[in-house]
């Protein structure tokens, strides 16, 4: 039985497949008719029936006060959660394979060239308020995150979106050049379909999720109450959710220890072995896209000069980084941010290693003086500020003076990450390599946080995204990530595995390649077994 095979029959254990939808992934997976039925047979006989009802509770580090209910504005791991509560996206992206599925969009079609998408948009599905979903809802939602106004996180990927119309009830997106993975960057979380577009109230939180928003304090909580018109029937499975804000690990480990809740997300994995003799709890570790970063500005010095940016990244020691800071649970990192998981993973590049010489070498050479200031807090991944001692001890080494300064938590993605110019941070990644350059690393994009702005690596990405010929689409793909590597401003130190935990009354738990926290599903696809 392949992996994918034995993911469609535990979804469907799970209860969260259909005999429909199992039997056409089945045989869309190779497995002949015949076959399918009697794996369908088998597993629906094994078939745990998710219990419906409960109040299911999370810690959830991330939050802040400065936080909106505008989910083109949403960047923390509180906010990612919030939003797959209430909203959906016209595409989402499969768990195991991060290939597209359909949502509020029923089925898509190309041109030839790939620069025309129709979407045949689905009918029936109610906003929270009680008004239908129209084909004008989700062409006003796409155009509000064209528009650099809107200060959407999803800009980057929406940037070559040249027209968006309605064919009657399907949706026409016109690209200024071929994609091929254009479905997949409509399943970015900010692009929540809203009514009107959220053009009246992007604060409103109504949507077509499964779950009403009942209410919401800034850095603090969201609680939740279940869609009794949801429009799909495998997700929502308790009747409210509510999730706390809980920055602190220790409180987060505390509160799931005690039963105060019933799901925590970043588990230091100091920590793992500790929460792993607790008879009631399980951790959750999930390989993925996720990344831990430390970011300079290209365009501000001294990290204008690349030789001080060599330096810093030789000066990073990278092995101990993964066994210390990640406890085991991640792989080693090349300073480019992309790992192989990925559809057209660059092979043959070095791996970067911990090289105190040639770190003298090129600090020597960048003709810098004095100490160089690194930001960094708690809730900047689990281990941040440890990572960043380490780090410090590291580049003395090579005589490079690190200042570490610990910020607070609360601001810190307001304050200090993206506008500081050395900083902490992590990555969640992206379904595909190009979503993951276009938001971070395209000179246009809002979330450039490493000021990495070069035509030429502009000019690369585009003639990627529209190849239909994927050896030469990979090529590109690898002179990017070289030039990211070796010119840009990222040190890229480790992979993590998502280490999260849960209550053992938590079942139905989708370990989802795509991003942490179930993809930020975890609320909609679990239930409880009191």
């Amino acid at each position: 039985m392949s992996d994918y095979t034995k993911y469609l029959t535990g979804q469907l254990t799970a209860g969260g497949m259909n005999r429909r939808e199992f039997m056409g992934r089945a045989m869309a997976a190779g497995l002949t008719l015949a076959a399918a039925d009697t794996l369908f047979a088998a597993s629906a006989t094994a078939a745990e029936t998710p219990k419906k009802g409960g109040h299911l509770k999370l810690g959830l580090e991330g939050a802040a006060a400065t936080d909106s209910k505008d989910p083109a504005k949403d960047l923390s791991q509180f906010m990612f959660v919030v939003g797959r509560c209430w909203g959906d996206m016209l595409v989402e992206s499969d768990p195991l394979t991060g290939a597209p599925v359909p949502a509020l969009a029923e089925s898509w079609e190309p041109s030839k060239d790939a620069v025309t998408w129709t979407f045949k948009i689905r009918k029936g599905v109610k906003f929270h308020n009680g008004k239908d979903m129209t084909i004008d809802d989700v062409i006003a939602t796409l155009k509000r995150h064209t528009d650099p106004k809107s200060e959407s996180g999803a800009l980057g990927v929406m940037k070559s979106v040249k027209d968006i119309k309605a064919d009657g009830n399907n949706l026409v997106v016109t690209l200024t050049e071929g994609n091929a993975d254009m479905p997949l960057l409509l399943s970015d979380y900010h692009l929540v379909i809203q009514p009107n577009g959220g053009i009246d109230d992007p604060n409103a939180g109504i949507g077509t999720g499964p779950y009403k928003m009942a209410s919401f304090e800034a850095g603090v909580r969201a609680t939740f109450e279940k869609n009794k018109d949801d429009w799909r029937t495998d997700r929502g499975y308790v009747d409210s959710v509510e999730i706390i804000a809980m920055n602190d690990a220790t409180a987060r480990i505390a509160a799931l220890s005690s039963g105060q809740v019933h799901y925590i997300n970043r588990v230091d994995p100091k920590t793992v072995s500790m929460l792993k003799r607790a008879p009631t709890v399980d951790i959750l570790s999930t390989a993925g896209r996720g990344h831990y970063v430390f970011i300079m500005h290209c365009n501000t010095a001294p990290f204008d000069n690349n030789d001080l940016r060599l330096a810093l990244k030789y000066a990073m020691d990278r092995e101990t980084m993964v066994k210390k800071i990640l406890g085991g649970y991640g792989k080693v990192g090349n300073d480019f941010p992309i790992n192989s998981t990925y559809a057209l993973f660059p092979e043959g590049i070095e791996q970067r290693s911990y090289d105190p010489d040639k770190a003298a070498f090129h600090y020597k050479k960048s003709g810098h003086d004095g100490s160089v200031l690194l930001r960094t807090s708690e809730v900047a991944f689990p281990g941040a500020v440890d990572a960043a001692v380490l780090y410090q001890e590291s580049a003395k080494k090579a005589g490079i003076n690190i200042e570490v300064k610990r910020e607070p938590g609360d601001g810190y993605w307001t304050n200090v990450w993206n506008v500081q110019p050395f900083s902490t941070s992590y990555w969640g990644g992206r379904p595909t390599q190009d979503q993951m350059y276009s938001t971070a690393y395209l000179s246009t994009a809002d979330w450039n946080d490493t000021r990495f702005k070069r035509p030429d690596f502009d000019k690369l990405l585009l003639q990627a995204r529209s190849e239909l010929d994927e050896k030469k689409r990979k090529e590109l793909y690898r002179d990017m990530a070289m030039m990211v590597r070796d010119e840009g401003g990222v040190i890229l130190p480790m992979f993590n595995d998502f280490v999260n935990a849960c209550s053992k009354k938590v079942k139905g738990y989708v370990h989802d390649i795509g991003n942490d926290m179930s993809n930020g599903y975890v609320a909609t696809r679990v239930w409880l077994d009191a």
